[in-house]
């Protein structure tokens, strides 16, 4: 039993394919956004946001601008 006795929302089935971080975006993400934040992530700490082809460049030119791109992926499948 959890902490919050069932009342937690189940995470996402890991057989669903992957959705893009896009705020309100519902597609299928078929990339990876690798950054890190420098002033408070370690060098080797990476975070990832999911896109679709639509929000690819809108999402990488967010963390770009602000110093923290490391790389755009494609996602397997």
């Amino acid at each position: 039993m959890d902490i919050l006795g069932n009342l937690a929302e189940p995470g996402p089935d890991p057989d669903d394919p992957p959705i893009c971080s896009a705020r309100g975006c519902r597609q299928t993400a078929c990339w990876a956004v690798v950054w890190n934040n420098p002033k408070i992530h370690t060098p080797d700490r990476e975070k990832v946001w999911t896109a679709c082809d639509d929000h690819r460049t809108r999402l990488s030119d967010f963390v770009d601008a602000r110093g923290m791109l490391k790389r755009v992926d494609p996602l397997p499948g």
